[in-house]
């Protein structure tokens, strides 16, 4: 037997070109010294690399954008990313929910304004992008319940005709989210599936890197210790200051494991398609594979897509080809998606 018959595949490496390096290091760097030991944040702090991007009125590259205040109280407001070249289309909406581990970050900041925009032109859609309350000034379940109202603000016809264009279908919903967002948009898909909507129908979920957890340490959280944006250190940090205090909010809280031991049974939900995105850098990607696995079991539509050489957070670099290639498929899934309920609600009515 050759050489080259008993030689091992290459295995996967981290594939970043220096400018997203340091990008990730300066975020890494911020990120770590405004987290204080006794579980508050410096914002302050977190302003000298927070840059924000106001909403554009006027279309720029093809995206319009402007805010829409739901309740000022709690600072619960959207952003809507609406793309000008589609205006005689029937457009699918895109409620977006940001990552940040629930304790960073917001709709106006650079990266997820930018993100949000591709968004809209590629798909394209219009995006409702929400501003949640962040822990630990505000912990669980502040971040679900200021999302899942979102969409009761939406259903309404008169708040929705003010803040959306004419041609967003609210039949056509679509929950998405990185990260902690993609937790979010799991579990509010979930609360939506037990609530009457008058006007609003959630038909699929992209959940991007979705936040996941558990009192275990899995492979995946111990072997890739060191990686870009997620460690052990820093989401123990972010569970300890999302989750209320007490002995039932440990990591193995349905909110955090979502697939564990305490996890919700779904399989009798009417729970729409969903799309997992996952990376082989990323210290998650083993609570992500649980996830996708989970739904599998549960007997819902799911696909998983993986990203080996990539690492947590990738898409919101710009530089990189794989975010590309992310958008794409995002794209291609909400058209699957959409063509599969109107063929399902033409056969309902023929019937």
């Amino acid at each position: 037997m050759s050489m080259e018959d008993t030689a091992k595949p290459p295995q996967p490496s981290l594939s970043l070109p220096w400018k997203t390096r340091i990008a990730v290091s300066v975020l890494s760097t911020f990120t770590d010294a405004s987290c204080r030991k006794n579980g508050t944040v410096n914002r302050l702090l977190l302003n000298l690399v927070d840059f924000r991007s106001p909403p554009t009125p006027k279309s720029i590259n093809g995206v319009a954008s402007h805010d829409v205040v739901v309740d000022e109280a709690r600072k619960l407001w959207f952003r809507v990313f609406v793309p000008t070249q589609h205006a005689d289309e029937d457009l699918p909406v895109i409620v977006f929910f940001h990552g940040g581990g629930f304790v960073f970050l917001s709709p106006d900041v650079l990266v997820y304004d930018a993100v949000c925009r591709r968004f809209a032109r590629k798909v394209p859609a219009v995006v409702v992008s929400v501003n949640y309350r962040l822990a630990p000034e505000h912990r669980y379940p502040a971040q679900h319940d200021d999302c899942f109202d979102v969409l009761k603000f939406l259903d309404d016809e008169e708040n929705r005709s003010k803040s959306l264009p004419e041609n967003a279908n609210m039949l056509r919903c679509f929950l998405a989210g990185d990260s902690a967002g993609g937790n979010l948009a799991h579990h509010v898909a979930q609360r939506a599936c037990e609530f009457n909507f008058q006007r609003l129908k959630v038909t699929g979920v992209v959940a991007i890197q979705p936040f996941f957890g558990g009192e275990e340490r899995t492979d995946s959280e111990t072997r890739l210790a060191g990686t870009p944006i997620v460690s052990i250190k820093r989401t123990d940090w972010m569970w300890n200051a999302f989750l209320p205090q007490g002995e039932e909010f440990n990591r193995d809280h349905p909110i955090v494991n979502v697939s564990g031991p305490k996890a919700v049974d779904i399989s009798k939900l009417e729970f729409p398609a969903t799309m997992v995105v996952v990376a082989g850098f990323d210290a998650l990607h083993d609570w992500q594979k649980r996830y996708y696995e989970w739904l599998k079991k549960s007997g819902k539509e799911v696909y998983l897509f993986e990203y080996p050489n990539m690492c947590h957070a990738f898409y919101i670099f710009p530089e990189l080809p794989e975010g590309a290639q992310l958008i794409g498929q995002v794209k291609d899934f909400i058209h699957k998606v959409s063509s599969n309920v109107s063929t399902l609600l033409t056969n309902e009515s023929v019937g």
